[in-house]
């Protein structure tokens, strides 16, 4: 249920958000961003599909912006902008609570700046979507809305927007956003993967994946990991698809994997220092 948003609040949010469209695209713009600092706007990557972007601030002028990083695993993307005028926002230092008041603001349906209000369901994982963890509100979001702020009743941005699952909104809570704007490059474990199925003997199927390709010198190669080596786990979390194993890379530089190895039942362990290889996917 929604709440009255104090208008000066709603007001320096409105004005700490962007919109922002891909060059050449049609006007009424594909997403929102935050201002954080001086020409830095985070967004959503899936927002910010082209390296050259238009960002227009809350008094109407337009920018060209630059992606300046992009991490499509976290859904976040950096940019610059220098000459957008606009009060920077700051993230919260705390995780909100369920029960507690939010306000997101966003470009839905292309409606420039506009306000929503409600409450906080719940923060963590939702199974079927990864090891994300996620802020989970009853706030009103649309096409539009990625990319915007997800601030508590004072203006401190406890997440970003980014889609709606469930007739929940769900952002990326700002400790993830603080660490993609702290990392000077991604932890990587320097494979190529490929999502399997394993059966077990009662048959039940347990998804896995499998290692292709290890990058010359990277982290996986100096475990002694091989490919055709199956991982089943890391940090002792089931491992279902490319991004479980992404989300679990940045939990630290050590990681520990369960794994299987040419076809022998039992579950092997590893302990792997990440490195900054080079990981990739492979349909």
């Amino acid at each position: 249920m929604p709440f009255p948003v104090p208008g000066r609040i709603a007001e320096f949010l409105r004005r700490a958000t962007v919109q922002i469209r891909v060059a050449g695209a049609d006007a009424q713009g594909s997403g929102s961003g935050l201002v954080l600092t001086a020409g830095q706007i985070i967004t959503n990557a899936h927002v910010a599909i082209s390296n050259d972007v238009i960002v227009e601030s809350w008094d109407g002028t337009s920018h060209k912006a630059r992606v300046v990083r992009k991490d499509p695993h976290a859904d976040l993307a950096l940019l610059s902008a220098d000459t957008v005028d606009a009060p920077p926002a700051a993230l919260s230092s705390y995780e909100p609570k369920a029960g507690a008041a939010v306000i997101a603001v966003g470009n839905p349906l292309g409606f420039v700046g506009a306000v929503s209000s409600g409450f906080v369901q719940a923060v963590g994982v939702i199974r079927g979507l990864g090891w994300r963890r996620w802020v989970q509100a009853d706030v009103r979001l649309a096409p539009g809305n990625s990319g915007g702020p997800l601030a508590d009743v004072l203006g401190q941005i406890v997440g970003i927007n980014t889609m709606i699952a469930g007739g929940l909104a769900l952002a990326i809570p700002a400790s993830t956003v603080q660490r993609f704007l702290s990392a000077k490059s991604a932890r990587t474990l320097g494979v190529t993967i490929r999502p399997v199925t394993l059966r077990s003997p009662r048959d039940v199927p347990r998804p896995a994946l499998l290692i292709l390709e290890l990058t010359k010198g990277g982290a996986a190669e100096r475990a002694s990991l091989l490919p055709g080596d199956i991982l089943l786990e890391a940090g002792g979390q089931a491992l279902h698809s490319p991004d479980d194993l992404s989300a679990a890379l940045t939990h630290g530089d050590l990681v520990s994997f369960a794994f299987h190895r040419a076809g022998d039942a039992k579950v092997r362990r590893v302990t792997v220092e990440l490195g900054q290889s080079r990981q990739a996917s492979a349909a």
